[in-house]
C-alpha cells in the first residue's frame, strides 16, 4: 500500500474485524470445552473428510498426490466407480475444482444422489476432485511449511493456483488415465482460477472438451454481499494490518470449527438459523435451499482455509472493476509487470467451451458480471440460469435440489461434447 496511515473508516472496519473474530474465539472455545465434557458425543460421521465419506458412501475411492512446479504437494481424490459403475479402461474423465475457503469434501458431501461427484460417476466418469493449496488436503510443501511464522508458504492468491495448481493436478489426472482432454466444472474459484490457466497458459485449451463454470468469478464490480463490499474500500488497510500481526492464513480448518458445527448448528440448537443467516449473508439468502441437517457436516469440511492474498486479490477486483493480476502497489508491479498496473488477464486467448451457469440471486457472481465475461470469451457454450430465482452463490454446491437444477444440465451437456 502507498498510504500507511489509516484513515477513520479503515480503523473501524479494522476494529470491527478484529473484535468480531476475537469474540466468536472465546465463545466457542468456552462452549466446545462444555460441550466436550458432557454435553453431548462428540462429532464421527460429520467430521470425515472426502476420502472417509466417499467410502462411507460406497464409492472406491484413490488418494494421489502432485508436486506443482513451485514446490506445493496437493492432494486429488479420484472415484473410478461405484455402485453399478465398477472402473474400467477409457472412461471419459472429469475433474471438478471447489472454490475459495472450501475443498474437495463439497462435490459429496451431499450424499449420493445429490453431489455432482455421485452423479458424475454413475453416469460413466472417471471422476478427479482437485484441492488447491494452502487447503485442509494441500498443506504441504518441498521447503516451506504452512505452521512456520513469517513463513513463504502463503505467498500466493488464487493466481497461481490457476498458473500452477491446476496445470499440474490436469496434467497428473490424463497422464494416469491415458487420456488426452477432459471435462472440467468448477465452482466460484474454481472457475476464476481456470480462466486463469487457459488465459496465460493456453496449450491448456486443448486438454478441455468443455468446461461448466458455476457461479463464475472474474469480474465484480456489481456483486452484492455486506462482507466484501463492507471491507474491499479498506483492503490496503486490512493488508498492511494483517502483515504487521504476521498472519497470513485464513479461517483455516480446526476441531474447534467441527465441533462448534456440531453444538449451534445442529438439528435443535439454539443457533442452528444463526449459523443459516452467516451462510446467506455471504452468497445470498435462499431458505428452502439449505438443508440445516447438513450444517455440521458443512462446518467440518468448511472452512478449509485460504490465503489472506486470495481473498485481497477479489477485493482488489472489486476495487478496480477488472479481472487482473494481483496489484503489489506501485513499485513491486513496476519490478513486476513492467507497469504500475497489473495487467488484466488475456481472455480472449480462452478457447475451449465454457458454459457459464449463473443464478439471480447470487451475490458474489452478479448476473451483470457473468454477462460481462461471456461477452469476451470467444467460444461460450452460453449463459444458463437456474430457475429457482432465488439461487444463490453456495446453492451451487449445497442446494437441495442441485441435482435436478443444475447437475443433471451440466453432465447432459458433457455428454455432448465427448
Amino acid at each position: 500500500p502507498q498510504n500507511m496511515a489509516l484513515s477513520s473508516g479503515s480503523r473501524w472496519a479494522i476494529l470491527a474485524l478484529v473484535s468480531a473474530l476475537s469474540l466468536a474465539q472465546a465463545f466457542n472455545i468456552r462452549d466446545v470445552i462444555a460441550f466436550r465434557e458432557g454435553h453431548g458425543p462428540q462429532p464421527t460421521d460429520i467430521s470425515k473428510r472426502t476420502a472417509e465419506i466417499i467410502v462411507n458412501d460406497g464409492y472406491l475411492v484413490e488418494e494421489h498426490q502432485v508436486t506443482t512446479a513451485d514446490g506445493y504437494i496437493l492432494t486429488m481424490f479420484r472415484i473410478p466407480g461405484g455402485p453399478g459403475n465398477p472402473p474400467r479402461d477409457g472412461k471419459h474423465v472429469a475433474f471438478v475444482q471447489h472454490g475459495l475457503l472450501c475443498s474437495s469434501a463439497d462435490w459429496v458431501v451431499s450424499g449420493p444422489g445429490k453431489s455432482l461427484a455421485y452423479l458424475l460417476v454413475d453416469a460413466g466418469y472417471d471422476v478427479w476432485l482437485g484441492n488447491a493449496r494452502g487447503n485442509t488436503n494441500s498443506r504441504r510443501h518441498i521447503f516451506h511449511d504452512p505452521d512456520a511464522r513469517n513463513t513463504d508458504f502463503w505467498d500466493f492468491s488464487w493466481h497461481e493456483i490457476g498458473y500452477f495448481d491446476l496445470p499440474a493436478m490436469i496434467d497428473y489426472a490424463l497422464q494416469y488415465t491415458g487420456q488426452t482432454s477432459l471435462q472440467y466444472a468448477g465452482h466460484s474459484q474454481g472457475t476464476t482460477s481456470f480462466f486463469i490457466m487457459t488465459s496465460l497458459r493456453p496449450e491448456y485449451n486443448q486438454r478441455i472438451r468443455s468446461m461448466h463454470a458455476l457461479a463464475p468469478v472474474a469480474f465484480m464490480s456489481n456483486l452484492r454481499s455486506p462482507f466484501v463490499r463492507a471491507f474491499a474500500p479498506f483492503v490496503d488497510s486490512i493488508d498492511w494490518v494483517m502483515r504487521m500481526l504476521g498472519v497470513n492464513e485464513f479461517l483455516p480448518s480446526s476441531e474447534m470449527m467441527t465441533l462448534g458445527g456440531q453444538m449451534l448448528c445442529r438439528d435443535e440448537a439454539r443457533f442452528q438459523e444463526v449459523c443459516a443467516n452467516v451462510l446467506f449473508l455471504i452468497g445470498g439468502f435462499n431458505s428452502p435451499q439449505l438443508n440445516r441437517t447438513m450444517l455440521p457436516a458443512i462446518l467440518a469440511n468448511t472452512p478449509a482455509g485460504a490465503s489472506v492474498n486470495q481473498l485481497i486479490h477479489y477485493a482488489q477486483g472489486y476495487n478496480s472493476g477488472r479481472f487482473r493480476q494481483y496489484d503489489y502497489g506501485l513499485t513491486l508491479n513496476l519490478i513486476r509487470y513492467g507497469s504500475i498496473r497489473p495487467p488484466d488477464y488475456p481472455l480472449e486467448r480462452i478457447t475451449a467451451p465454457v458454459a457459464l451457469h449463473y443464478g439471480d440471486n447470487d451475490w458474489l457472481a452478479a448476473v451483470s458480471d457473468v454477462r460481462q465475461l461471456n461477452g469476451l470469451l470467444r467460444n461460450s457454450i452460453g449463459l444458463f440460469r437456474v430457475s429457482d430465482p432465488d439461487w444463490n452463490h453456495l446453492d451451487f454446491t449445497w442446494g437441495i435440489d442441485a441435482d435436478t437444477l443444475l447437475y443433471r444440465r451440466v453432465i447432459s451437456f458433457m455428454d455432448r461434447y465427448n
